[in-house]
């Protein structure tokens, strides 16, 4: 096949590729640590990686790829009886981590090779992995049981990055901001393997700040990849910071995923920039599916304008995904009507092979004709734009005989200047079969909203069925490492 980093062994050595802090790898420096690091991983079959955001991190899969072993990312933040599943269902030869990561105990018994990122420049050997040989084994929140280990393999990474170069016009001079977790595929595929394929580069902030976004994209960033937690925190930002505001108006691409950017935040940033935060869609599973095409600013008549980004969806699908609607039996939804809500099923070779040791998790996922079920629930609107309204489990309602998506009220709900924070789920009734129940966080906790004015502030912007009937009161939403709302645990709140 070919390989994954074209430009480790084509491009400039001198450009730089990766930078965490002060510390930096150019493109001939990440040659020599990984190619180095390759040597000695040749035949591993599988390596766990002790994923911090450092230097090292980006090294290790990296070297685990060119040497063709499938890298399994570890969260440093996981619970001992977590690690001990992963460790047992992936059971990797040896794990690398930073020198000095003093590692939990569950650890002991793999061999440990401490990356370097200090080898020098040197030669990257050639790749002989094939195209389904696995790359990355990623584990998934187990929501309903133990992570389940998706095992992606090297074309999915290959060409959901190149549907995503296509989609944004992303090349080797974009250089890209981000401060995202590198155990997950946000950050560790699209934020650091994407710039790497292209030959650009990559500016890690360790830790998410706003003072951090606006002196990277000032210093000539041109992209920013984040969550909505983050551009929540941006849009709070916006009014008292106006070097935030220069600086985000310098960007030539805002991406956010890994959850819905609430339309509130989108057209605040908007109104403070001139620039559209384009959102994009996809899975541990099947990496990215869906996304806003980028145009320039003010594009001449000759250029590509079929992807202005529109706050609420997630743009079309990217080149090569096939995707349908369905109703609960399996009937696809032809109607392109931006009401009629089914469940995405897709196909296309950016998915996932198999969950690890799990056949029958994986035959369950799949349709008979190869399609994914991914358990989202969205809608197309009429130009086939799709718009998601939330998760099967979670976010699909049934009150009253209709099926409502938790996430558009949700967007409501975060209109009112009252509300700071809002989730929304379904709880049994006996009359309506499910009420909808919202969860405020509010803006001032001396004064929070009545229930009945945040119950007609939603029936005026939506219909009155979409109203919720039950309104709870909480000084935060529980949200993971990734900023997305964990909606089973409010359960037990």
């Amino acid at each position: 096949m070919s390989s994954l980093f074209p430009a480790l062994a084509d491009g400039p050595g001198e450009r730089i590729a990766l930078r965490f802090g002060e510390r930096s790898l150019t493109y001939g420096e990440l040659a020599g640590a990984a190619g180095a690091l390759a040597a000695r991983l040749r035949g591993a079959g599988r390596v766990a990686v002790w994923a911090t955001p450092e230097l090292e991190t980006a090294v290790a899969v990296t070297g685990a790829l060119l040497a063709g072993a499938a890298a399994v990312p570890l969260n440093p933040k996981s619970g001992e009886k977590e690690l001990a599943h992963i460790l047992s269902d992936s059971a990797p030869k040896l794990v690398l981590a930073t020198s000095g990561d003093q590692l939990p105990e569950i650890l002991g018994g793999l061999d440990r090779i401490d990356v370097h990122a200090s080898a020098g420049p040197g030669a990257v050997p050639q790749e002989t992995a094939t195209d389904e040989d696995p790359a990355l084994i990623v584990y998934t929140s187990g929501t309903t049981g133990p992570p389940k280990g998706a095992v992606l393999p090297r074309r999915a990474l290959a060409t959901t990055l190149d549907a995503l170069a296509d989609a944004w016009q992303w090349t080797a001079d974009d250089v890209l901001v981000q401060g995202l977790p590198l155990f997950h595929v946000h950050g560790l595929v699209l934020g650091i393997l994407g710039p790497l394929r292209r030959g650009g580069s990559v500016r890690h902030l360790g830790r998410f700040s706003t003072e951090g976004v606006a002196r990277e994209l000032n210093a000539g960033a041109t992209m920013l990849f984040g969550v909505p937690t983050m551009y929540h925190r941006i849009a709070e930002a916006l009014p008292e910071d106006p070097e935030l505001a220069k600086a985000l108006t310098r960007a030539r691409l805002l991406v956010s995923g890994s959850a819905a950017l609430p339309v509130h935040d989108h057209e605040r940033i908007a109104a403070a920039t001139g620039r559209r935060v384009i959102e994009r869609y996809g899975m541990t599973e099947t990496l990215m599916l869906c996304s806003s095409r980028w145009t320039p600013p003010d594009p001449q008549p000759s250029a590509r304008a079929d992807g202005e980004p529109r706050a609420g969806t997630v743009g079309v699908p990217l080149p090569g995904v096939e995707l349908r609607l369905v109703e609960e039996d399996g009937t696809p939804i032809t109607a392109y009507d931006g009401e009629s809500v089914g469940e995405i099923q897709v196909r296309g070779p950016n998915l996932f092979t198999e969950y690890l040791n799990r056949p029958d998790a994986t035959a369950a996922a799949f349709t008979a004709d190869g399609f994914f079920r991914t358990g989202d629930m969205a809608v197309r609107e009429p130009d086939g734009y799709v718009r998601i309204v939330g998760r099967k489990a979670t976010d699909l309602i049934k009150s009253g005989g209709y099926k409502i998506g938790a996430g558009e009220i949700e967007n409501a709900l975060l209109e009112h200047p009252g509300v700071r924070e809002a989730a929304v789920t379904g709880e049994p009734d006996a009359d309506l079969g499910e009420r909808i129940v919202a969860w405020i966080v509010p803006a001032d906790p001396r004064t929070p909203p009545a229930a009945d004015e945040l119950a007609d502030h939603v029936a005026r912007r939506l219909a009155p069925h979409k109203r919720p009937r039950v309104v709870r009161y909480l000084d935060a939403l529980p949200r993971n490492d990734m900023g997305k709302i964990m909606k089973r645990a409010l359960a037990d709140v």
